[in-house]
């Protein structure tokens, strides 16, 4: 499945700052340039992922967050959120499934972008961070079915954030992807983006390692940089048409 969708809206849940500029900013770059609504949420700020002497969290979490600001305006984004959740130690809680439920309702996206909680072996060299396991179970299960139920944590109604069943979710991953989304346009802004986070990228050029993950994601597929989704659709054109318009 290779056509341009274009959602109205879409949020991104994620981990750490430059999760998002490694697996989906170029999307989100596309989707933006069509006129779409973007949230950025990330569940920690990162605070332990700057190794240096006498670094604090505190001074961490102000660098991180800062660096993933900036990334977000290379693309365009202007709506993010940080949950502030302990880096190194986030959890699927139900008080972090809350503060999910409470952003998607708050946001009403079309469409939620998070990764894979199954992916554990990601390649013979690294092992899926238990965090972004964490930021990926909590996210699915705040979209599907908290979101939408409106008995459940229905105290956020006194905020005026009622229930909002997203339409699809689109997982990010290595494996079982079945959706390949023509980045050929926006793979620099997403390098770009990717620069910002300078405590991260340090001396290293992320260019010729994110475009040849992404050649690769795009080999066979009609495109030069392509970057690779699971879809879940969680209401059918029909349903969504009745109670948001026009499909697309």
């Amino acid at each position: 499945m290779n056509s341009f969708y274009i959602p109205e809206s879409a949020m991104t849940i994620v981990a750490h700052p430059d999760d998002i500029e490694f697996t989906c900013a170029g999307t989100i770059a596309r989707w933006l340039q069509a006129g779409a609504r973007i949230a950025y949420v990330l569940c920690t700020s990162g605070e332990v992922g700057i190794a240096e002497n006498g670094m604090s969290k505190a001074r961490a979490t102000e660098i991180r967050e800062t660096e993933q600001r900036a990334a977000a305006e290379v693309v365009g984004v202007e709506d993010v959120v940080f949950l502030r959740e302990p880096d190194g130690m986030l959890q699927a809680t139900i008080e972090l499934r809350k503060k999910l439920v409470r952003e998607i309702r708050r946001f009403r996206p079309e469409v939620v972008i998070c990764g894979d909680p199954t992916i554990v072996w990601a390649g013979d060299d690294y092992i899926n961070h238990p965090d972004h396991r964490a930021a990926a179970t909590a996210a699915l299960d705040a979209v599907f079915p908290a979101a939408g139920q409106p008995n459940l944590f229905e105290e956020l109604a006194e905020e005026g954030i009622t229930a909002f069943k997203p339409r699809k979710v689109y997982v990010t991953g290595w494996n079982q992807t079945d959706l390949y989304v023509n980045i050929n346009d926006t793979i620099d802004l997403k390098i770009a983006a990717l620069r910002a986070h300078k405590s991260q990228m340090r001396d290293w050029d992320p260019a010729p390692r994110i475009k040849e993950w992404a050649a690769e994601r795009a080999r066979g597929k009609e495109m030069v940089y392509a970057e690779a989704y699971r879809v879940v659709t969680l209401v059918n054109d029909e349903d969504w048409e009745k109670t948001h318009g026009q499909v697309q």
